[in-house]
């Protein structure tokens, strides 16, 4: 079985792979130009947004955290309905270009956060974003790209299937297998989530303290 399920992503990969580079030139593009959106902000926007996060921070300092609990479950909702919109619209023809546009703002979402962090607070901002940020997209961003990929494709044999004469491969094998694909990388999912809501609050306190 082991051999089988390396045989099998093995396969995914090689098959995927034009569309592998695709996926993540596109997200490196997404962070590239979430921080430039950093760069033009205005004073008073970079202002109201520096202002909001030192009360936040000022709140993990003094140990004023959501339950870890509670962060968790929130965490696990926002990232499963975000792979299982990919997926609906994996099932769809017209979902190809929603998709590239959710991996392009997953990317936007990352390169701002950690650009702003960075452009207000120094060497400060880049260890908290390199605690509070980094560690759960070490395992979200590559789910993100794998799901991503695994949709496009999915989408990809639909249209081929549909619009290209003599092309007619069997919709439900290849509809199974997507799917099982979608759910072990939604099963990493909850790891992500797991440091997001236990181990990241506890490294930014501790970055917050040290005052780097």
């Amino acid at each position: 079985m082991k051999h089988g399920l390396r045989e099998m992503v093995s396969n995914h990969v090689h098959e995927n792979r034009p569309i592998y580079l695709f996926t993540i030139v596109l997200f490196l593009i997404g962070i590239i130009f979430g921080a430039v959106i950093v760069n033009s902000l205005s004073l008073t926007q970079k202002h109201d947004l520096y202002m909001y996060l030192n009360q936040f921070f000022g709140q993990v300092s003094e140990g004023h955290f959501a339950q870890s609990a509670a962060m968790f479950s929130q965490s696990f909702a926002h990232y499963a309905k975000y792979v299982g919109l990919m997926w609906i619209l994996g099932l769809s023809i017209i979902g190809l270009p929603v998709i590239l546009v959710l991996l392009f703002l997953k990317g936007v979402v990352v390169g701002f956060t950690v650009g702003f962090l960075v452009n207000q607070m120094g060497m400060t901002g880049f260890f908290l974003s390199f605690v509070s940020v980094l560690p759960q997209n070490f395992i979200l961003v590559p789910a993100f790209i794998v799901v991503g990929t695994a949709s496009i494709s999915f989408c990809l044999k639909m249209i081929r299937n549909q619009f290209i004469k003599g092309v007619n491969q069997p919709f439900f094998p290849q509809f199974l297998s997507y799917s099982f694909l979608i759910l072990c990388v939604g099963a990493t999912l909850a790891i992500a989530s797991g440091i997001e809501a236990y181990v990241s609050p506890a490294l930014m306190k501790f970055v917050i303290e040290l005052k780097i």
